[in-house]
This record gives structure tokens, C-alpha cells and sequence, in this order.
């Protein structure tokens, strides 16, 4: 038994380094389907409600900009507003209609952009991923709504007392 776990260590030790070593070998098409299948499981932990799972992608350092201007946050304080609604099994279901991904030079920062179906409707999600220690983590994630160019003015109107009120506070806070 303990002759077993030896060797699956040392295996998994090897395929690590000569994941990371070798990365230059990787093509971008490997890849873009690794990052992919990452972001649809990253995904389908919050629509799963499966709290270690959806936070565990996410760096420790990472940031979550949501859709309200006030949804600037670090992944704790992320965490801390998410958790209640993981508990209760009743996360977010977001499912990808189309993405994008960029690589660099060096095949270790990614970023995206996606359009998904939500219980909003249609939103955008943007990100940057870096993969390090042969393992991808999310370090910045953007969710926005999507407005049609047809309906800007409607929705400039229906949010303008609200961004008069933010407007005020984060200009008050800035002379500060």
C-alpha cells in the first residue's frame, strides 16, 4: 500500500514538472480546450452549488467584479457574500454560448470573454487566468450585463437616480 502511494506520488510529481517544463511543447489548441473544459466546470460548480469546488479555481489573490457597482470584490469578501447561497443549494446557473481566449507569448496568462445565459438573460464574463504550478487559476472575473444598443437610453433612465446616489458617495469618498 504504501509502495503504491510512493510511486502515484512520484508519478504525478513528474507529470508536473514536465507539465510546467515543457509548456513551450503545448499548443495554443491544447489549451484553449484545457481552459475550456476549466471555465464550464468552474461554472457548473456554482450551478452544482458545490462551494470548494467553484472557490478552489479561484487564486487567492483573484478579484470578482459583479454587476452592481458596488460588487468590487476580493475573493473572501466574494466568498463571504456567496456562501449563503451555496449552503442553501441555490448558487447561479450560467451557461456558456460563446468564448473567446487569448494567450500569451509564454502560454502562462490567459484571458477571455464570453457571453452567457443567465437568470438575467444574456451577460458577458471576462477574466484573466494564469496557469502556474500546472494548474490554472482564475485571478480576475468581470460579469456584466448586456444592454442592446436599442435600449441604452430606457436603461440610462432606469438606473439614474441610483447612479446619482453612487456618484455622490464615491465622489465624496474620493475628496476624503
Amino acid at each position: 500500500m504504501i509502495k503504491n502511494a510512493a510511486i502515484l506520488f512520484l508519478l504525478l510529481s513528474v507529470s508536473s514538472c514536465a507539465t510546467q517544463n515543457n509548456i513551450e511543447n503545448v499548443t495554443e489548441i491544447e489549451i484553449i480546450k484545457d481552459v475550456n473544459a476549466f471555465m464550464d466546470s468552474w461554472h457548473q460548480a456554482a450551478s452544482n452549488a458545490n462551494f470548494e469546488n467553484y472557490f478552489g479555481k479561484m487564486d487567492t489573490q483573484s478579484v470578482f467584479i459583479g454587476t452592481d457597482a458596488s460588487e468590487n470584490w476580493t475573493k473572501q469578501q466574494f466568498e463571504a457574500y456567496s456562501k449563503p447561497h451555496f449552503d442553501k443549494g441555490d448558487a447561479w446557473d450560467f451557461k456558456t454560448l460563446e468564448r473567446n481566449i487569448y494567450i500569451n507569448e509564454s502560454k502562462t496568462l490567459i484571458w477571455f470573454d464570453e457571453l452567457l445565459d443567465t437568470w438575467m438573460g444574456v451577460c458577458r464574463g471576462s477574466g484573466v487566468i494564469e496557469f502556474d504550478n500546472a494548474e490554472f487559476k482564475i485571478e480576475h472575473y468581470v460579469l456584466s450585463l448586456t444592454i442592446p444598443n436599442d435600449d441604452i437610453q430606457a436603461v440610462m433612465d432606469a438606473k439614474s437616480k441610483n447612479d446619482r446616489i453612487a456618484l455622490e458617495q464615491l465622489r465624496s469618498a474620493l475628496v476624503k
